[in-house]
Formats: structure tokens, sequence, C-alpha cells
């Protein structure tokens, strides 16, 4: 019997990480900008009601990727995996921009088979093969997510930021370690190398355990995919956008969502 996937709009509590979807998740850095010929950056990272409040899920850090300056891959250190954080370490010695990026792909596919729900999740080339020929009732979703942050040593470069083509991205006009409170700053989305036009961006200020105000601010990207902000102080903030695309044309339904974390200083 010829297996048949009947592509149908994406169930979004298995297009991304469960606690992704009430909760939002976020790498944040100890520090941001550093000087001298090498330094450490420590790393916390889970999944939270709040930014950067660790009251949780600690993150799976299984696809954090860490681009150093010269675009090479370097190796984190000190990495733990508590209750309600994760937290590693990373040790520069390149002058310049790092990319540090949690990032996760595939399918997710939901079936069902002698009346009993199932799912797998694995590379979109090996979904064929792995879904039963007798399956039923067939959901299947492309999803990609990146949860980002970059921290520099000296003077900042790009190297690293250079964009992957997969899922959403953030391509940076303003340099994500020059920002100034008060200052207006400006960024690129794309998604899959193209312009992400028409997406709604969240940008939230961590410490709304110590305030009533949210402090919220939701801009709406242009038609190249930009979008500008002006930060109201200095802080961390917490980025996010994401967006699902319904099955069309033998496509498989899509969802991405991208996470950054910047540091605006004073």
């Amino acid at each position: 019997m010829k297996k048949s996937i009947a592509i149908v709009a994406a169930l979004a509590a298995l297009a991304l990480p469960l606690a992704a979807q009430a909760h939002r998740a976020w790498l944040a850095p100890t520090a941001t900008v550093l000087s001298g010929t090498d330094g450490w950056v420590g790393f916390d990272a889970g999944m939270s009601n709040g930014v950067f409040i660790p009251d949780h899920a600690a993150m799976n850090l299984a696809g954090l990727v860490i681009t150093a300056p010269d675009g090479s891959t370097v190796a984190p250190e000190n990495m733990n995996r508590a209750r309600y954080r994760s937290s590693f370490d990373l040790h520069m010695t390149q002058q310049g921009t790092y990319r540090v990026a949690n990032v996760m792909g595939g399918v997710i596919v939901s079936y069902k088979q002698g009346g009993e729900q199932k799912r797998w999740r694995g590379a979109e080339a090996e979904m064929a093969a792995n879904i039963p020929a007798d399956a039923t009732d067939v959901v299947a979703t492309r999803s990609n997510s990146r949860i980002e942050t970059f921290v520099t040593l000296g003077a900042p470069s790009t190297t690293a930021l250079t964009p992957t083509g997969e899922g959403i991205e953030l391509v940076p006009v303003t340099h994500p370690n020059d920002l100034v409170a008060g200052e207006a700053a400006t960024f690129k989305l794309v998604r899959d190398g193209q312009p992400a036009a028409n997406l709604d961006v969240t940008i939230a200020r961590g410490g709304v355990r110590y305030r009533d105000n949210p402090e919220e601010i939701t801009v709406k990207t242009g038609a190249d995919g930009s979008f500008s902000v002006t930060w109201p102080e200095a802080g961390m903030y917490w980025v996010n956008a994401s967006v699902r695309s319904e099955a069309s044309a033998g496509q498989l339904a899509s969802n991405a969502q991208y996470n950054g974390v910047v540091e605006v200083l004073p």
C-alpha cells in the first residue's frame, strides 16, 4: 500500500518545542561587550512566563551553535542543565562578534495507527520511510526555531552574523552589540534567506518582576523585512517573531520562530 501523507494545517503545539509555545524562550548572556585580549561570558537559557526569569523549564541545548568572529565554530564550556535553566560559558579568544544560537528544526508528523495517536519527528527526507502505510489522520509540519544572542570582544564585526538561509534570522543594519538607550536601531528579518515582510515583532525589556508595566513594544516589518525601534532605556531586551504558512501546492505547512536577546547600554 502506497504511503499517503495528507498535508494539512500545522498543529502549533507540535511545530515547536512544547514549552516554547506557552512560555518565552531566551538565551541571555552575563555581558555582551568585553575588552582586552580575551574574556569569558556566561549564558543562561530557559523558558518562562517573564523573560529572563527562570521559573518554568530549562532549555534543551542540543542545537547550540557558537560562531566565532572568523566564521568558525567553537565549543561551549562548563555546560549544565538545572531544573529551571541551562547554563554554559564561552571563552572568547578572537576579536570581534560571536553569534550564540540554539537552532532546532525538522518535520513533526502526527498520525493515528490502529486508533492510537502517535507522533514522529525527524528530517524531512526520512519522513516517508517512518510513517506506517496504514497511518490515518496524518498531519505533517516543517518547523524551525532559532534562539540566539550576540557577544563582542573588542570592536564589533559582522562575519558571524551572515544568515544561514534557514528559518527566521536577524540581519543587522545596526549592529546588535552597538545599542544605546534613547537611540534608534534598525534590523531586518529574513525567512529562508528572503525578506520576511509584514511580521509582528515583539520587544520586551527584562526586569518585569520589579514593575507593574510589562513595557512591551510591537512593531511590524516592512516589505524588505526591516523594522526599527528606539530603546526607551538601558537593559536586556527579548526580540520575538514567528510565522506560520499553511500547506499548499504540495508544500508542507511550516512554522518558524525567532527569539533573540540584545543588551542596550546607557
